[in-house]
């Protein structure tokens, strides 16, 4: 029998220490923190990449998504045109047409002809003979002005 003298008093429950984590505890927090068993990891251990089963063709592995040829996607553009054109809304035309909004301005940006070098030349060309051309209408307005005011007699 145990000696009553020389047991130690049993503490209260606000005396106790805090409770220590025990190690299986925490390889219970460590093992929910992994990946579950059963699920390969992205690389395996050696380094080495994981390849996939050879029953599955590389094509099925993306279902989601259809590749539009350029004859289909330009079809798709025409059609959501002619829609806008008849009132309809992007988002409505879009959703018509069986893409998003963002894969029609994609494919818009993607089909207009690419800028050539030499549209800068010809712009600044342009805006020169604007320049001539304004200068000019201002000449001849102001000499009509002044000999409608020489008929009045106001000048």
């Amino acid at each position: 029998m145990p000696d009553p003298d020389g047991a130690e008093p049993v503490a209260s429950p606000s005396e106790l220490p805090p409770k220590a984590v025990t190690s299986k505890a925490k390889r219970k927090v460590a093992q929910s923190r992994k990946s579950k068993p059963g699920k390969a990891s992205p690389a395996s251990t050696n380094g080495a990449a994981t390849q996939a089963p050879a029953s599955q063709p590389a094509a099925a592995a993306r279902t989601g998504r259809k590749i539009y040829s350029a004859k289909e996607r330009a079809e798709k553009l025409s059609e959501m045109q002619t829609s806008m054109s008849r009132g309809a809304t992007l988002k409505m035309a879009a959703k018509q047409a069986g893409i998003s909004e963002q894969t029609y301005y994609h494919w818009k940006r993607a089909s207009a002809p690419e800028a050539r070098g030499d549209d800068l030349k010809d712009l600044v060309a342009l805006e020169d003979e604007n320049k001539r051309l304004k200068a000019l209408l201002a000449k001849r307005l102001r000499k009509e002005n002044a000999e409608l005011k020489m008929k009045l007699g106001l000048a």
